[in-house]
């Protein structure tokens, strides 16, 4: 029998997005995709030796994860355990951070595996509690002065308005 084992996938992707006025725009973008192996229970799969110590660090980072889950569902834990484990620090953005997140599970129709398949259930449950507020990742500098040519052009429809309604003869010619 073949010992699961996690398997993790990083891409990242930095667009430039150029806008109206032809300035670019720098973003970022991370998709990360994980096989997590499922736990390993060695009276199971009668793991031993390097089998079992890989099953037994699985387990482990398993549990780590849950663990981390826990907290962020929780929301009174002041402390989120990632460095926990390797696992939970690669997916620290993805759990607790500015992401969209999607799980599947996958469970076994075969009725010796019911504790297993309910176990992955639970946890999919818990993880699918975890809230993030993903948002575009930018350049400060960039976002700020997004926000100032708004808070501008708020400013001069303001004035426009004021003008307009106090001397319908005079109209705001903008710089």
């Amino acid at each position: 029998m073949q010992l699961n084992t996690n398997t993790n996938l990083n891409i990242l992707c930095h667009p430039t997005i150029s806008d109206a006025a032809g300035q670019d725009h720098l973003r970022a973008g991370k998709l990360n995709l994980v096989d997590l192996a499922g736990s390993e229970r060695q009276s199971k799969t009668g793991a031993t030796g390097e089998r079992l110590r890989e099953a037994t660090k699985i387990n482990l980072s398993l549990s780590a994860l849950g663990n981390v889950i826990s907290a962020l569902v929780d929301g009174r834990s002041k402390y989120i355990p990632y460095r926990d484990s390797k696992l939970t620090r690669l997916l620290q953005d993805s759990l607790g951070g500015n992401t969209r997140t999607l799980m599947i599970a996958c469970l076994s129709p075969a009725d010796n595996n019911y504790e297993e398949s309910l176990s992955t259930l639970r946890y999919a449950n818990r993880a699918k509690s975890i809230q993030n507020r993903p948002r575009i990742n930018e350049d400060p500098k960039d976002a700020l002065l997004r926000e100032y040519q708004e808070e501008i052009k708020k400013l001069r429809a303001l004035i426009s308005d004021q003008l307009g309604s106090a001397n319908p003869a005079c109209k705001w010619e903008g710089l």
